[in-house]
């Protein structure tokens, strides 16, 4: 029988927030660590939401790693001021974010076509040895010789780790991973390597362990958000029953929306906005009409009319 690989939960902007992280490793867990969605320098400064997002005691999961996004080595070395401000010792380094207005510019996946760019900005690794980075990347922008093009790079930094998403950026998240690629990359690569992008269920992660077995790990982003039990289902080799999933998700669902709740005081619209995200991965094998009563809603007496309609069903 195979051993279990640590799963991480990948960052997603606006879907894994500090609340959600929390309410998972409550209700869910199986997750070695969680990562923050990347932040980012907005007009030289941060934004308060991002700042308080990786608040030491804003966050209450076993284990969180935050991550940074950034064009040069000047602007990741703010970013990373602020991650040892706050006392964090690691940092993810993100070479991966696909969304064409960001790479444009050179940031995550945009900047792989460029080695020189990749290595000025990966010199914070050496100039910082007292943290732990990692890196987490793509094939490439737009084809997948990018990557190997970078791996004499890669290899020569202390890096904890290389979390791989087999496809290029210009792909997003459409058409097929490339396992091939990934296996060249893997053969060549120094570093643990953690596998991410198109596990949804368990059968996924079996798939993956037995095709490339040396792996250092497995990373998940809309599988969890789909099925938040996936991890725990893996590490513990059971499975809920669809009940038992239901009623951890209400439980979920209480806690998210109860600390928001709390900290937002911009009324029902504002509180939806915040709720409705929650629900666009969620169980996708739902029924239906029940899921789209929740996503229709207009205001927040017709969200938990629907959202109770959903829990309530047999």
């Amino acid at each position: 029988m195979q051993s279990t690989l640590p799963i991480h939960f990948a960052p997603l902007q606006g879907y894994t927030e500090a609340f959600y992280r929390n309410a998972h490793a409550t209700y869910f867990g199986g997750i070695e660590s969680y990562y923050t969605p990347f932040i980012r320098l907005e007009k030289g400064g941060f934004r308060n939401k991002d700042v308080r997002e990786i608040e030491p005691g804003n966050n209450r999961v076993p284990h969180i790693i935050p991550q940074l996004l950034a064009s040069s080595f000047e602007k990741a070395e703010a970013i990373l001021a602020l991650f040892i401000e706050k006392g964090y010792q690691e940092a993810d380094i993100n070479l991966g974010c696909p969304f064409p207005l960001l790479a444009g510019r050179h940031n995550g996946s945009g900047i792989l076509p460029y080695p020189e760019e990749v290595e000025s900005l990966l010199s914070l690794v050496k100039k910082y040895p007292q943290i732990s980075f990692s890196v987490k990347m793509r094939l490439g922008w737009e084809n997948p010789e990018e990557c190997m093009r970078l791996l004499p790079i890669l290899n020569d930094l202390p890096l904890r780790q290389v979390t791989m998403h087999p496809r290029v950026g210009k792909q997003q998240y459409k058409g097929e991973v490339n396992l091939e690629a990934f296996a060249a990359f893997m053969e060549a690569c120094r570093h643990p390597l953690i596998y991410n992008g198109d596990i949804r269920k368990l059968e996924d992660i079996h798939r993956i362990q037995e095709q490339f077995p040396a792996l250092a790990g497995i990373m998940i982003g809309r599988g969890l958000l789909a099925n938040p039990a996936l991890a725990w289902e893996y590490k513990e080799k059971s499975q809920l029953t669809p009940d038992e999933l239901r009623q951890k998700v209400q439980m979920l669902h209480t806690s998210v929306y109860e600390q928001y709740t709390e900290r937002l005081q911009g009324g029902d619209a504002q509180l939806l906005s915040k709720m409705k995200p929650f629900w666009e991965y969620l169980l996708p094998e739902a029924d239906r009409k029940l899921l789209k009563a929740i996503h229709k809603s207009s205001n927040l007496s017709k969200y938990n009319q629907a959202v109770l309609a959903f829990f309530n069903q047999r």
